[in-house]
């Protein structure tokens, strides 16, 4: 089912090994998208309803780790889609080497691993704590400047630069090879490879303009401590609540831009609906 839900793949395409990269990715940043909403966003809601945090300092630690596990996981995720299509669309020759399955199968760990890596000294810092104003555990970015800004650079800034470079490359040669096709030739760029790269670009896009505003304002704060006590406490609000709703986001897009999404979330729909009748 799953090969059936990726949007890149599913249109004319047999199904080979060399598909099974993409699906990989976009499977592994659904994963990112739904580890919130299994742990950290019902402890958020019980905060909102209890005025406070009131699970305990252990499980706020826990919340503040996966929370930022799932957004670095959904980054890394989404900077391994871009090079993917990339490497797919402007390397199609070497693709099926370097996306080979048995590479993929370590691809994945990886990317995940160094997520991991990425949260771990959050635990050194201390820097995972309870924020009243938006009712969560999360990284606290007046711990340290330092650290803040290494953390944006490394967290936000240098995946969203690969993204924006592997996207900006495939731009470049669709453009060109659509001017270079002469009028009843076919296209060396296939009509799916660019429904699918415009697919992730949107998803790419909305992750950018969601996450992009709170970690302005930290790298800001960082950089000029002064700059705190100015930021009104209904932007700082209402940048967390956008980077939270990011998380919801992509199932959408999904549904709007492909068909056979929209053809399985109504299959699903089917299926529950005689489940309960």
């Amino acid at each position: 089912m799953l090969l059936r839900l990726v949007p890149s793949y599913q249109l004319p395409v047999p199904l080979s090994v060399s598909v099974f990269p993409g699906n990989a990715f976009v499977v592994s940043l659904a994963l990112a998208d739904l580890l919130v909403a299994v742990y950290p966003y019902p402890l958020v809601l019980a905060a909102i309803f209890n005025d406070g945090w009131v699970a305990g300092y252990l499980q706020c630690q826990i919340s503040g780790f996966l929370m930022g596990l799932s957004v670095i996981g959904s980054i890394f995720n989404i900077a391994g889609i871009a090079i993917n299509r990339y490497c797919h669309i402007c390397h199609s020759l070497q693709y099926d080497t370097v996306y080979s399955g048995s590479n993929t199968v370590c691809y994945m760990p990886l990317v995940w691993a160094l997520t991991v890596l990425a949260i771990a000294p959050n635990w050194f810092m201390e820097s995972l704590r309870y924020d009243p104003r938006v009712y969560s555990c999360t990284f606290a970015q007046s711990v340290s400047p330092l650290y803040t800004v290494a953390v944006v650079l490394v967290h936000f800034i240098l995946p969203i630069s690969v993204a924006s470079y592997s996207y900006l490359r495939i731009w470049i040669l669709v453009i060109r090879a659509r001017r270079r096709v002469k009028p009843g030739a076919r296209p060396k760029i296939k009509t799916y490879d660019v429904r699918g790269f415009l697919t992730m670009l949107v998803v790419f896009a909305l992750f950018a303009v969601c996450w992009a505003p709170i970690n302005l304002i930290g790298l800001a704060v960082a950089l000029d401590p002064r700059l705190g006590p100015a930021v009104p406490e209904w932007l700082f609000v209402a940048s967390y609540f956008m980077a939270y709703f990011n998380s919801c986001l992509n199932a959408v897009v999904y549904g709007a831009l492909n068909s056979n999404f929209r053809k399985e979330y109504k299959r699903i729909v089917i299926i529950i609906f005689k489940f309960h009748c």
